[in-house]
């Protein structure tokens, strides 16, 4: 069954993207990831242009972001307050990001940039997880397990305006939140991410916050920097594409209920490697597409950028 998107201007199956946003959806409750990092080039992959994508994945994230916060704030595993922190840098960050989407889309090279942010993205914090998560795994076996610190206190934590988060046991300057939450929100209008890919190591080895409070005040924060990053896009680039947005939330809702369950019983160094692979796995493939030849050498492209 086949259903015609007015914005992408192609016809998609139906239950393809069903399937997409339900997958999508479940990483979202099991990693703490909008998921945005994944369905984008999937979107794309199957002839969705680049510019639509990354609008209109910016909406998906929203809903099954906000399906995934209910299921971790009725466990407690949300800092409020540290999120609204993010939030307030990831709202300043995402509404520079949207103005540099719309200047880079009027020169006609958005799509070049959003593919190159991918490869270059991806291709690090992939690598810099399955690292992180194969030296885990072998020092979880180790017979000799030590104890170690939470985290570390750098220079970063000596920063003014400091803050006491109760929930996450911090007192460090709001600073550091401040600029996570604004470097992300450029990513989440570049990219069409939600930007959980970066901020949940972030919030790990730079905060320094308890991995059980991580993934639900990373969906939080999520939750208000896409939905500005979708009202921006469509006010100023009208690249939301609401058919193809709402199919994608249908599946991501369902998804996103079932991975939160799985959340709490997987081991966390394996799930982190996991999402490694799938990471640089994605970023192959786009960087593939940008050096392969094209089997049509020649193109015309309408799109005026208005």
């Amino acid at each position: 069954m086949h259903i015609y998107l007015p914005i992408a201007e192609i016809s998609v199956n139906l239950f393809l993207i069903l399937g997409m946003g339900g997958m999508v959806g479940f990483l979202s409750g099991l990693f703490g990831v909008g998921g945005g990092f994944l369905m984008t080039p999937l979107l794309i992959f199957i002839g969705v242009p680049p510019a639509v994508a990354v609008g209109t994945e910016a909406n998906q994230i929203v809903a099954s972001s906000v399906s995934g916060v209910i299921a971790h704030w009725r466990r407690g595993n949300v800092d409020f307050k540290m999120g609204a922190v993010l939030m307030v840098g990831g709202f300043v960050g995402s509404t520079v990001g949207v103005w540099a989407f719309a200047a880079l889309r009027e020169v006609g090279q958005i799509d070049l940039t959003i593919k190159l942010c991918y490869v270059i993205f991806l291709g690090i914090i992939g690598a810099l997880m399955l690292n992180e998560s194969a030296r885990a795994i072998v020092k979880a076996r180790s017979s000799t397990p030590r104890r170690t610190k939470l985290h570390q206190h750098t220079w970063f934590h000596g920063l003014p305006l400091k803050m006491r988060f109760r929930r996450s046991k911090l007192y460090i300057s709001a600073l550091l939140p401040l600029g996570i939450g604004f470097f992300v929100g450029i990513l989440a209008a570049l990219m069409g991410v939600g930007g959980g890919f970066i901020m949940v190591p972030a919030m790990i080895y730079l905060l320094g916050m308890p991995t059980g409070v991580v993934v639900g005040t990373s969906l939080f924060q999520i939750i208000f920097v896409t939905a500005n990053v979708t009202f921006l896009q469509a006010v100023n680039t009208q690249t939301v594409d609401v058919v193809l947005a709402l199919m994608l939330l249908a599946g991501a809702v369902v998804g996103a209920q079932i991975g939160s369950r799985f959340a709490g019983s997987l081991r966390g160094e394996e799930l982190r490697g996991l999402l490694a692979v799938m990471v640089l796995g994605v970023c192959a493939k786009l960087g593939y597409d940008l050096v392969a030849t094209p089997s049509d050498l020649f193109s015309i492209n309408l799109d005026d950028g208005h």
